[in-house]
């Protein structure tokens, strides 16, 4: 019995020993749009550990699946650079097309779905030969892209013409259309692929699609007390995989939207830096981080309090974000 005891008390430290492990291994990599460079960021002790030139005016970056390279939009570069995280070092540009904002990886991670602002298509290359599968066109100002789950969809939002364009896989063309609110920035696929969220800058609200009938089955809208309603502008959005929370950046209002996914209600919104733009959860969707553009900061928001514990300073203009680990 005393045996049978002591292994688990064991097993439970080893458990405890391994997930602190985890959560001190997480790095955080930002974009400094103004400076040029990528702020990486310690999870554990939460200070920029190291600041690398990339090309001019970064704005999305992803990790590739394996986690060992970061995308890296460098939009006027009209270029996606490809960093090696061991090296610290540019291995490699992918063709873009013009000025690139947003992409998305395919689940795959053999296919980068990337948003051409000035030239109204959406590229998609081919990782591993590092060339142009095709290009679709797409609305004026293409900005948000995601990829479905189960790699079927597609889709991008285009600012001005206001729509989400569904792109199918297979036909390598856009096939619906779905009217949103004014200027959609970012679009993001529940974890089951049933739901699109789609953000509207101007229109001050956040559409929620059906994805098997494209239609908008829910609109949620925001309203801060003591903040002017044109200055609550969704950009950002992040779900959790457990469908309980979605994270909305609303930009010049400061503020993170935190919103019931099942019932669609708003439940609290935390302050944050000024001119919150993107967001990223950790893979144990415990902290979530924010850039903050105008202040030249990363929030970090404990998920589980929906509190902001802490502020990271990093460079100018700081517009993507992406965690490892």
């Amino acid at each position: 019995m005393t045996a049978t005891r002591f292994t688990g008390i064991s097993l439970a430290a080893l458990v405890a020993t391994l997930l602190a492990s985890a959560a001190s291994a997480q790095t955080i990599y930002v974009s400094n749009e103004k400076d040029n460079t990528l702020s990486i960021i310690d999870g554990k002790t939460m200070a920029v550990t190291d600041t690398i030139k990339v090309g001019k005016r970064p704005r999305g970056i992803t990790l590739s699946k394996d986690g060992a390279q970061l995308f890296i939009c460098a939009s006027d570069d009209h270029a996606v650079q490809v960093l090696d995280l061991a090296s610290k070092k540019i291995v490699h540009n992918l063709p873009s097309g013009e000025d690139p904002e947003q992409f998305a990886l395919s689940p795959d991670g053999k296919s980068l779905f990337i948003a051409n602002e000035d030239s109204n298509i959406v590229t998609v290359v081919d990782v591993p030969t590092r060339k142009v599968a095709f290009q679709v066109d797409v609305g004026v100002e293409p900005e948000g892209m995601d990829v479905s789950p189960d790699g079927r969809w597609g889709v991008n939002t285009s600012e001005t013409t206001s729509m989400v364009h569904w792109i199918d896989m297979e036909k390598r063309t856009v096939v619906d259309n779905t009217l949103v609110g004014p200027r959609p920035r970012y679009a993001q696929f529940t974890k089951d692929g049933s739901q699109l969220w789609v953000s509207s800058e101007i229109g001050g609200t956040v559409s929620v699609i059906d994805t098997a009938t494209r239609q908008v089955k829910k609109v949620v809208d925001f309203h801060i007390k003591g903040v002017a309603k044109d200055r609550i502008q969704p950009v950002g959005v992040k779900l959790t995989d457990d469908g309980r929370y979605a994270f909305v950046a609303l930009g010049p209002a400061n503020h993170v939207a935190v919103v019931d996914a099942k019932t669609f209600e708003v439940k609290d919104y935390l302050l944050v830096g000024r001119r919150v733009w993107q967001l990223a959860l950790t893979s144990d969707q415990k902290t979530l981080y924010t850039t903050n553009g105008v202040s030249g900061d990363v929030s970090v928001i404990d998920v589980d309090g929906l509190k902001v514990t802490k502020s990271v300073k990093v460079g100018r203009y700081p517009w993507g974000v992406a965690v490892k680990g």
